[in-house]
């Protein structure tokens, strides 16, 4: 399996107010993961000042999840207890890869047009 990750950074149409502050950009990360012609990607997400892993070390975990992917999900998963988003990440990686399009992990009568929530 060859994993990547990218960063991508969101830029805010109208700024946010939040509890600590205003917001105008949000950083997240992409990670893709590719085997057997297959991809899946999870988006690892945090606000900065405000998710509980927001740290320094971030990026660097994520370089360590590409590096031990081969741990599995769960072993993974009790890895990143400090970093849930990047946890959210894998299981949604991990979820697309086995999906039959990378985009759509649950279908439902909703995801394919058929049914309109009201």
């Amino acid at each position: 399996m060859i994993v990547t990750y990218k960063k991508y950074v969101l830029n805010f149409k109208r700024p946010s107010g939040t509890s600590r502050g205003v917001l105008t950009e949000k950083e997240t990360w992409f990670l893709i993961l590719e085997e057997n012609g297959k991809i899946g990607i999870g988006e690892c997400g945090i606000l900065r000042t405000l998710s509980i892993d927001d740290r320094p070390d971030y990026e660097e975990k994520l370089q360590w999840v590409c590096a031990n992917i081969h741990l599995g999900k769960e072993v993974l998963w009790e890895a990143l207890l400090e970093f849930p988003s990047i946890q959210f990440g894998v299981e949604m990686a991990f979820l697309s890869l086995a999906s039959k399009t990378p985009f759509e992990l649950f279908p439902s009568n909703f995801t394919l047009g058929k049914k309109v929530w009201k």
